[in-house]
């Protein structure tokens, strides 16, 4: 299969205006993703309306397209950059711009999915440390769960702890059950790509704001690869401080 490497950009963050152009010891964060994964797919874009992101990627010797200011989601800003990346890719990979530790290791993972041919959309997950602290992983609304099924598909998506563990108190849940941690990349098949874009917002994704339960909710399957390495998303100029620690080691 030929794979499209695509990672939506936009500089307006609430939290952290400008984070793609943000410096990482001389580099740009966007320029990190992008080495990270570029050796990874087929071809390698950064999907973006501004044109100060498009510049940066430029003089790196990265691959950009410019994509409309009025994308609701990565998932669209994906969908407008393949249909003007050219044919010839089968399955497009969403690769979050804000994940400069990615490992080329979770993109073959995920790519691995589709050596089942009904594969439609892939992501991962990753298991929840046993011994870690409950309140900040399994009760973080901002870390959402997951729950597979025998097949390695995802049957929910949930800020919520998924699934109650009965007969047990909660700081014995950890190491009741295997809980799964959803990381946020994705990959879908072209012409799924085009299918769920044009699907309406569904209630569920409304009520969690977890735009994969549109996908489920709609009937769509998502297979699931069990990765043990952990990412590191920056969603504010704390989270730098500490990704640059981590960099420097």
């Amino acid at each position: 299969m030929n794979f499209l490497g695509i990672i939506p950009s936009r500089y307006a963050s609430t939290r952290f205006p400008g984070k793609p152009l943000a410096d990482m010891d001389g580099k740009p964060m966007i320029q990190r993703v992008y080495e990270q994964v570029q050796s990874t797919v087929h071809r390698l874009y950064v999907a973006t309306d501004d044109i100060r992101i498009a510049d940066a990627v430029k003089n790196f010797g990265g691959n950009v397209i410019m994509t409309s200011e009025r994308h609701n989601s990565g998932t669209d800003r994906c969908y407008e950059a393949l249909c003007k990346a050219g044919n010839g890719f089968d399955a497009v990979v969403n690769i979050q711009g804000d994940e400069p530790f990615i490992r080329p290791e979770q993109i073959e993972l995920l790519k691995s999915c589709f050596s089942e041919p009904d594969t439609q959309i892939a992501t991962l997950v990753k298991p929840f440390d046993k011994e870690g602290d409950f309140e900040q992983t399994i009760f973080n609304p901002n870390s959402p769960k997951v729950v597979l099924n025998n097949r390695n598909e995802a049957m929910y998506f949930s800020r919520s702890v998924i699934p109650y563990i009965r007969g047990k108190n909660y700081t014995e849940w950890l190491r009741a059950h295997t809980f799964y941690k959803h990381i946020g990349l994705y990959a879908y098949r072209a012409d799924i790509l085009k299918e769920i874009t044009s699907l309406p917002q569904s209630s569920l994704e409304m009520a969690e704001s977890l735009e994969q339960l549109r996908w489920l909710q709609n009937g769509y399957r998502i297979k699931v690869a069990v990765t043990h390495q952990e990412t590191i998303g920056i969603d504010t100029p704390d989270d730098m401080v500490k990704a640059l620690k981590l960099l420097r080691r």
